[in-house]
């Protein structure tokens, strides 16, 4: 009787597994990637996911908290569609625009302590690890100093994503 219940119970296994859909194989062997796509009205979703990780990040450091800042996010945002559209992740603006500059057009009043950028297929929390794995973006996302944060994206038709996560200071 146990034999009958094993090898029904392998058949049933076997079966479950045709229903199975196989990941895509790339031609080096291994599974593709599969594109992040942040759909419109997702915004906010993604950006306090993101804050909730870097504060549980700080709190575990012993450090404060930060808030998140309307002024930085649309500084980040600014710089995020200008890096698309230069097609290269750096911390200039085309016009030559530093973070500095950027967060004093859109009305910040604090002091900018940090800025971190990426091109990438990866979600906000891959980016946020990757940023972690460097010291001087690490530096960034722990400064004692930081009280407020700003942290926004653009990402392009076939799925590229440009992250900018910006640090300050307010008075």
């Amino acid at each position: 009787m146990n034999r009958r219940a094993l090898v029904f119970g392998a058949l049933a296994l076997g079966l479950t597994a045709c229903g199975q859909t196989a990941s895509r194989i790339g031609p080096d062997g291994l599974p593709l990637p599969q594109i992040y796509q942040i759909k419109p009205g997702d915004e906010g979703d993604v950006q306090y996911r993101f804050l909730d990780s870097v504060n549980s990040l700080r709190a575990a450091a012993g450090l404060v908290p930060l808030t998140m800042s309307a002024q930085l996010n649309a500084a980040a945002a600014t710089h995020s569609r200008d890096m698309a559209l230069q097609n290269r992740p750096w911390h200039f603006g085309s016009d030559g625009s530093s973070p500095l500059q950027r967060a004093q057009r859109v009305g910040y009043t604090g002091r900018i302590l940090g800025e971190n950028i990426s091109e990438t297929y990866e979600t906000e929390l891959e980016t946020l690890a990757a940023w972690l794995e460097q010291a001087d973006t690490r530096d960034v996302v722990m400064d004692r100093a930081a009280t407020e944060m700003g942290f926004s994206w653009y990402q392009e038709p076939n799925g590229k994503i440009w992250w900018t996560f910006v640090t300050g200071s307010g008075y």
